[in-house]
């Protein structure tokens, strides 16, 4: 069975601070960006953000300690309770370490440092996300799309520095370049952030004219980017360097794209399966024949067997979604409602009845059966 605190590796009674020390832990270990020839470590890394999501917060985790780990997620799956886990686990991830030390915390942790943790040295750029909606279509046969973003690139001015050609920075005269100033407070003496230069460890006297010292400005830039065939909703695809622009010559980071793909009128995705559900008349379940179904490449026939009941199955073998990793295609089910007519005229009624009092009772065997089974029911 399944629990929040194993998948964690704590205690049941382990503080706050060890459940996120855990997360952390475990989050950057399992995290795809890591392991992307690891598709059993991004499932592993949803595991531990719901557990951490549900463990985190007091409210929920009285909640599951008191009902236990089944009965919890019954009760969340059936809309009983406001807690369970609901959230994106890369928001989850992001939040978590942006509230402790930023993007630089994540990096330096991911990478094993190469962050920039002296002052003044060389940064990588945050990693941006960007939401891109696509078509059905798309998703199944893959495309080359084309979207805007407004986003920080690097000053073509200044190239970066944030002081006006021709004019240096300087380094820091109230922390002499460490970036950090000691502060007292009663008879302890407190590290803090250098106020002045803002734990840069310089100071510009001489900013750049078009970005003001910034080093980066804000630009409308085109992304071009090549949907796989196969992509479904929550897929993400990574751009390398199309994030927020590194810091004194840092490497930028990278943007995100989340996949979200568009309903289709006919066709519902299950996996790499395809569903339609096809109307036949009646007489068409009563005889047999063939019909022509749409498939996500066009049109295809299929036969239809005599006596096809309503809610029968066909399979289109292959004719469902190309797998986004490795070979192979799904198949298209085919669902059949056999519709019966609602409007009949007295000619047609009579034939009809005619037809019927023609059939004996073996026509109907899952009416006799269910006839049978509840006959003790129809006593007088």
């Amino acid at each position: 069975m399944k629990d929040f605190y194993e998948e964690l590796g704590v205690g049941r009674s382990a503080t706050q601070d060890e459940i996120k020390k855990a997360y952390r832990k475990l989050a950057i270990k399992y995290h795809p960006d890591k392991n992307k020839d690891n598709p059993e470590a991004e499932q592993k890394f949803k595991d531990v953000s719901e557990a951490y999501a549900v463990l985190s917060d007091e409210s929920k985790r009285q909640q599951y300690d008191q009902f236990g780990h089944d009965n919890y997620m019954n009760s969340q799956r059936g809309g009983g309770g406001g807690g369970g886990f609901h959230g994106d686990p890369f928001d989850i991830f992001s939040n978590v370490f942006s509230g402790e030390g930023g993007f630089g915390s994540i990096f330096e942790e991911f990478f094993g440092g190469g962050g920039g943790g002296q002052p003044g040295g060389p940064s990588r750029g945050a990693d941006l996300r960007y939401n891109l909606e696509i078509s059905f279509e798309e998703a199944v046969f893959g495309a080359d799309k084309k979207f805007k973003i407004r986003k920080a690139v690097v000053c073509d001015v200044c190239k970066g520095e944030g002081a006006e050609p021709g004019s240096k920075r300087e380094t820091c005269s109230t922390c002499r370049g460490s970036g950090n100033v000691m502060m007292s407070q009663g008879i302890f003496n407190i590290r803090q952030q250098c106020p002045e230069c803002h734990g840069t460890g310089e100071k510009i006297s001489n900013p750049c004219r078009k970005c003001h010292g910034q080093g980066a400005v804000n630009e409308l830039r085109t992304i071009e980017i090549h949907i796989p065939a196969g992509v479904d909703t929550g897929n993400r695809l990574r751009v390398n360097g199309e994030g927020e622009p590194g810091v004194k010559g840092g490497t930028p980071g990278d943007l995100i794209v989340v996949i979200h793909v568009e309903e289709h009128d006919i066709f519902v995705r299950q996996g790499n399966d395809l569903l339609i559900e096809m109307p036949i008349p009646f007489t068409t379940a009563a005889m047999g024949g063939k019909v022509e179904v749409p498939t996500i490449g066009g049109r295809a026939s299929v036969k239809i067997p005599e006596g096809t009941q309503h809610g029968a199955m066909l399979k289109l073998s292959g004719k469902g979604v190309p797998a986004i990793r490795g070979n192979g295609r799904g198949d298209q089910l085919v669902r059949i409602l056999v519709e019966v007519p609602k409007k009949l005229n007295s000619d047609q009624k009579e034939k009809l009845q005619a037809f019927s009092e023609s059939l004996d009772k073996n026509s109907y065997p899952k009416l006799e059966k269910f006839l049978k089974n509840v006959k003790k029911f129809f006593k007088d």
